[in-house]
């Protein structure tokens, strides 16, 4: 091989490394976390856990940067208070914030979100955001 050839080769290997080495370090950082507290009429839980498994759930999973999601039914407070206005928590990870945000924004979101808030009292609900360490 010549000298040439060889520091091109060297060269470009190096360019694959370090893109390489950038999206490792992308795909390492913690995912996000997002904790959506419902206040679920109780005359449609049913409809809501259903909505959630052939709905929603199946939907966000195609998502770009998708962890999981889960839908947790409040039985009891073990220590303190139970979170005000909650029947239920949906639990929503992504691997950024970014990627979540640009779920809400599809039509996709926009499509199946109505199918989990339509079971709500008074679309009640909140959202906190955690970085997972």
């Amino acid at each position: 091989m010549n000298r040439r050839k060889y520091l091109q080769t060297m060269a470009a290997a190096g360019a694959v490394a370090a893109v390489d080495e950038a999206a490792g370090a992308a795909a390492a950082a913690p995912p996000i976390q997002l904790h959506v507290d419902l206040d679920v009429d109780a005359a449609k839980e049913k409809e809501l856990v259903s909505n959630f498994q052939t709905i929603f759930k199946p939907t966000i999973r195609k998502q770009p940067g998708f962890v999981e999601v889960k839908l947790m039914k409040l039985r009891k407070a073990m220590k303190g208070s139970a979170p005000a206005n909650t029947s239920y928590r949906l639990l929503i990870s992504f691997q950024t914030e970014a990627q979540r945000v640009t779920w809400v924004a599809t039509a996709d979101h926009q499509r199946v979100w109505p199918s989990i808030e339509k079971n709500l009292k008074g679309e009640k609900f909140s959202a906190v955001l955690f970085d997972l360490v």
